[in-house]
């Protein structure tokens, strides 16, 4: 019960908190490595974002729901003079994520385990120089579309805490997501769709290095979309 009421006082966080029983060392990851790298906030946002990371980045770049982490792994690795936030709420994603990171050697991250709306309306304004969505939850059912992050109040969020020029990033199998984000962005007057061609949206973004969600929507025959906004 306790969980249940927990993921009903979510605003934009309506799935599953737990899955099957953890490894001891994915345990131990959690209560030993997550609190250094999670962010706190019950305390006050910093004015400079750079400050909560341990190599003064140059750029800051945040991950909405990483899943397996793959994805965020390889851009930390990729770019170890960016900082690099992850936001997943699922126990077991974020124990693998922090296995994998360790194994890595990775520094230039950090994470929130909770609703991502709170750390959006936590940060200090126009401080990310991207924001990244892969694969979300597409809610297929009509009646659930209301969940969907892509919505106008998160995209007032998103616009707030993006720089101009800042990209965000949206990948989805779903056909009627894809749709759904294409006319949420172009409603909004702080975004503007980079594509000039089919090639732009079809074609992974560069530097891609897959996901096990878009392995599985090539096995069952749907082919990705790969959107990018840029911030006015």
């Amino acid at each position: 019960m306790t969980g249940e009421r927990r993921t009903r006082s979510t605003e934009a966080f309506f799935g599953r908190r737990r899955g099957k029983a953890l490894r001891p060392r994915q345990s131990d990851l959690l209560e030993r490595l997550l609190p250094r790298w999670k962010l706190d906030l019950e305390a006050p946002a910093p004015d400079r974002l750079s400050d909560i990371f341990d190599n003064a980045p140059s750029r800051i770049v945040l991950e909405i729901g990483f899943g397996g982490g793959e994805h965020l792994l390889h851009r930390a690795q990729e770019d170890p003079d960016a900082g690099f936030i992850g936001v997943e709420p699922f126990v077991n994603s974020m124990a693998k994520f922090l296995a994998a990171a360790e194994d890595a050697g990775v520094a230039n991250i950090r994470l929130y385990d909770d609703d991502a709306t709170r750390l959006l309306d936590w940060l200090p304004g126009a401080c990310l120089d991207g924001i990244d969505l892969l694969y979300p939850d597409p809610w297929p059912k009509k009646k659930h579309w209301k969940r969907r992050f892509v919505n106008a109040a998160n995209l007032d969020r998103f616009a707030r805490v993006m720089k101009p020029g800042a990209n965000f990033r949206f990948a989805s199998d779903i056909d009627t997501y894809v749709n759904w984000t294409l006319a949420h962005l172009h409603a909004h007057p702080a975004f503007d769709w980079t594509a000039r061609n089919a090639a732009d949206w079809r074609e992974p973004f560069e530097g891609w290095p897959g996901t096990r969600y878009e392995a599985k929507a090539l096995r069952e025959g749907r082919t990705p979309a790969y959107l990018t906004f840029r911030r006015r």
